[in-house]
């Protein structure tokens, strides 16, 4: 072959491979979730389920705590494992195993591909007020998971991250979870970094929908888009556009036994709402808006019966 023709042969395949694999990254987008506790991946469910299911991309969940103390709302499940869990020295030993495979279980119905267990203590409830008592004490390893996180999006290259929204009223290993999820992808070179957003659940029933504008004592949180991308859980189809994805949710729900006020969720949001941190590359903002606007697409066949 002549030297020439090898060399433009071989730079046409060397293209090619590299549109071939954005196309990839943007016809089957890779996330990563990254919550506090075992059951936090509820609120990205439906949307989680659309991406792996209908556009063939990956979804991997890195798990902060070990859910441990999770024992108050565990009398239910203690006929069902056989252990008094609500008794806060067996509740914390058994529960880190038996949530994770609660996880599990429902990752299996959403199609979770992979899970990173960082193992931090899930001490108590306290608000986001009290966050200082997760971030600057020795409660956590926070250095340990701001690197880990850190390594891990490095390796696996996502498209994106999702995280619980940061916020004054909710629990602090959420906010904290995500707040060092952020810390950990300021530290990678922008052009490395996933795009982050912040999942929030909603009704469509709320009368006042107040935007989301991030945690205020954390301006790595900032948000300034008021306007969120949103996938529908009510979105019909099947015969006779009877089903939802509501129902995704609740066996999701469903599955974590031992956390008996889960199960008051059902049917509780209609929305899952995504908002687009300023900490991202406001180019990228348009890569996420067709992103949502794939997965309002219904890919069910549609079936007629006599």
């Amino acid at each position: 072959m002549n030297p020439h023709t090898f060399y433009r042969s071989f730079f046409l395949i060397l293209l090619l491979a590299v549109f071939t694999s954005l196309a990839v990254s943007q016809n089957a987008p890779k996330v990563l979730m990254v919550t506090a506790h075992p059951d936090d991946d509820a609120v990205f469910a439906a949307t989680n389920y659309k991406i792996v299911h209908d556009l063939g991309g990956t979804v991997d969940l890195a798990l902060v705590t070990n859910g441990e103390g999770g024992y108050k709302y565990s009398t239910l499940a203690e006929s069902i494992y056989g252990l008094e869990l609500t008794d806060e020295v067996i509740g914390r030993e058994h529960l880190p195993g038996i949530r994770q495979k609660e996880l599990e279980k429902g990752g299996a119905i959403v199609g979770i591909r992979n899970y990173y267990y960082l193992n931090q203590k899930d001490h108590r409830y306290i608000t986001s007020a009290d966050i200082h008592e997760v971030l600057d004490s020795n409660i956590w390893d926070t250095d340990y998971v701001r690197n880990y996180l850190r390594d891990l999006i490095a390796k696996e290259r996502y498209d994106y991250l999702f995280i619980l929204a940061p916020s004054l009223g909710t629990h602090a290993h959420h906010s904290a979870a995500s707040i060092l999820s952020l810390q950990a992808v300021e530290m990678l070179a922008p052009e490395s970094r996933p795009v982050v957003l912040a999942g929030t659940s909603s009704r469509k029933a709320d009368t006042v929908r107040t935007p989301y504008k991030g945690f205020e004592p954390y301006p790595i949180t900032a948000v300034s888009d008021t306007i969120p991308l949103v996938f529908d859980r009510t979105s019909k189809f099947g015969y006779r556009d009877a089903l939802d994805y509501k129902i995704i949710v609740n066996w999701l729900i469903a599955e974590h036994k031992s956390q008996g006020t889960m199960q008051l969720l059902m049917n509780q949001g209609d929305y899952e709402n995504f908002w687009f941190f300023d900490i991202n590359d406001p180019s990228k903002k348009k890569n996420a808006e067709e992103l949502f606007e794939r997965l309002r697409v219904n890919n069910f066949k549609v079936k007629e019966y006599k």
